[in-house]
């Protein structure tokens, strides 16, 4: 294989079979349950990085069902989002995500930097209840309820929330080991066809794991819980911050 050859086909590893296809992503039916709760301030500061702010002390706990996605399939996700605020402006930043597919894994950490890592997240309706765990391994690490669909809520409101800038941050080492990589990611989500959105009385624990530590952020008062879905497309990403630049 010649130089310009790499160099034409090199988007992903292994560079002669990709751990996942070339974007966009577009997701249908992707399905939402997110629990907002109230955490402590001491615990948010230790972990939402400069140049961000946080704007309140709290935390969005999320399990996303995705059983139709362009070029990763069918695969479940978790992890916390914390509401932040950028040079004036409310995102979202992305601290932690477990699931259960290895293309999103590694195109979500190759592409965007998502702190993604393996592990067994579902969503479930039981009866009048709408349940979410994480296990890692044989662990449970979530566990989350809510009413099911107990009440409609604004559309508008929902809307506005998913079109806000997301951030996370982006690592990606030298073979030395040191950073190579240390910048502060943007991406939004596009072309969203919001399908159905619910609330009702919600209830979230969060428990102590070495290496999945949600528990990280108690839960100190459980906000609100909502769940949604919507047809959508991850849009990609664009450097806001660069930690490595003098």
């Amino acid at each position: 294989m010649k130089i310009d050859d790499v160099r034409r086909n090199a988007y992903s590893m292994p560079l002669t079979n990709p751990a996942f296809p070339p974007a966009p992503y577009r997701f249908f039916n992707r399905e939402y349950f997110i629990i907002t709760y109230r955490t402590d301030p001491e615990a948010l500061a230790a972990v939402v990085p400069e140049p961000l702010e946080i704007a309140e002390p709290l935390v969005k706990y999320e399990f996303i069902r995705m059983p139709d996605s362009t070029g990763f399939g069918d695969y479940t996700e978790t992890g916390q989002v914390i509401p932040v605020r950028y040079k004036g402006e409310d995102g979202g930043y992305v601290h932690s995500m477990y699931l259960d597919d290895e293309a999103p894994i590694a195109g979500g950490r190759e592409l965007w930097g998502f702190p993604k890592k393996l592990a067994s997240p579902k969503i479930a309706v039981e009866s009048d209840v709408l349940v979410g765990t994480l296990h890692y391994g044989s662990v449970l690490c979530a566990s989350a309820t809510m009413g099911y669909k107990h009440r409609e809520i604004d559309h508008d409101a929902v809307l506005k929330s998913m079109k806000a800038p997301n951030f996370m941050l982006k690592i990606i080492p030298h073979v030395d080991g040191s950073p190579r990589i240390c910048e502060l990611v943007r991406y939004y989500l596009e072309d969203i066809t919001l399908k159905e959105a619910w609330t009702g009385p919600g209830a979230l624990g969060l428990f102590p794991h070495a290496l999945a530590d949600v528990a990280r952020l108690p839960v100190r008062e459980v906000v609100s819980a909502t769940h949604f879905k919507a047809d959508l497309t991850l849009g990609l990403g664009t450097v806001d911050f660069d930690y490595l630049a003098k």
